[in-house]
């Protein structure tokens, strides 16, 4: 039986598509682990994809991930993790793009970052500064992964659809943006980005001491990376101590990865207003913590 939570969040994400793919989940986690040879081996959280811990025919643990195909995120995350090849994150073990499926290696112990902060933030950066390092090389020519750049789109439709400053004040989207495609623009190098890259997405490990899961997969300026770092963990939260950590954190990322502070602050301030864009495309209500990071970085910029 799936969650009513999971099952309301696809739908809602997805519609007629994602309620189609959900009634053939469990078909599909079947076939799958008679194809691959898999165990069921405990449940996993769930937000919009399936996920199960799962054993190898040869005892080793793995995480069987699934997506709505149709999505293209899944396909895009199997070709994000073959081109990290361990390095930094989860070992992409197997792929099957038709049917939206992915055999992960599994972090373990996979304590997330997130518990490391705010008691111990300089600590949990540390950890984001050194996967950053590994997984950051010079996109290829030909990788079949989205520009940076077409992110832009969102911030053009959202002014189309909302003339005035409901619900986001449109000067903000504005001048979000307008440092958006600065900063791509003035790009320092092209690089495959995991994309969605924060603390809940980066786990403890034994092959390496933090291993990255969940890429989205874009190819652009690196210091796309480290945005949504600013307004994490838990950006659902009203606890805004994470505000108060943002000259600490800006210091700790320009020194550990050679980027200027000031594009840290721009990409900071502009993932912050994407991010409440999605929010506002989707069925949520603006006005959570990247909001607020957006309003206290905008003095910051040049």
């Amino acid at each position: 039986m799936l969650p009513a939570s999971f099952t309301s969040a696809v739908g809602e994400c997805f519609g007629d598509t994602g309620r189609r793919w959900l009634a053939t989940l469990p078909a599909r986690v079947r076939d799958l682990l008679r194809d691959w040879d898999l165990t069921p081996a405990g449940p996993l959280p769930l937000s919009l994809n399936y996920v199960i811990r799962v054993r190898r025919a040869d005892g080793t643990p793995a995480v069987l991930k699934l997506g709505v195909p149709e999505a293209g995120h899944i396909a895009d995350e199997a070709t994000t993790l073959e081109f990290f090849g361990g390095r930094g994150a989860v070992r992409l073990l197997a792929s099957d793009d038709e049917r939206g499926a992915l055999l992960l290696e599994e972090a373990f112990p996979g304590t997330p970052a997130a518990q490391l902060s705010p008691t111990s933030d300089p600590t949990a950066t540390a950890a984001l500064i050194r996967v950053v390092r590994r997984l950051h090389r010079p996109a290829p020519d030909g990788v079949p992964l989205p520009e940076l750049s077409d992110r832009l789109a969102t911030f053009a439709q959202h002014l189309k659809r909302f003339p005035g400053d409901d619900p986001l004040p449109r000067s903000l989207v504005e001048r979000g943006a307008r440092v958006f495609a600065e900063l791509c623009a003035t790009a320092t190098g092209r690089v495959v980005l995991h994309g969605d890259l924060h603390h809940g997405n980066i786990l403890t490990a034994a092959r390496e001491p933090w291993l990255a899961i969940d890429p989205h997969g874009v190819i652009g300026d690196p210091g796309y990376e480290i945005g949504a770092l600013l307004y994490n963990p838990n950006p659902e939260s009203d606890d805004d101590t994470v505000l108060d950590l943002l000259p600490s954190r800006i210091e700790q990322l320009a020194d550990g990865l050679a980027i200027p502070a000031e594009r840290i602050i721009g990409w900071g301030f502009a993932q912050a207003v994407l991010s409440e864009l999605w929010t506002a495309t989707g069925s949520g209500k603006p006005g959570r913590r990247p909001l607020r990071v957006a309003h206290r970085l905008l003095p910051l910029l040049p």
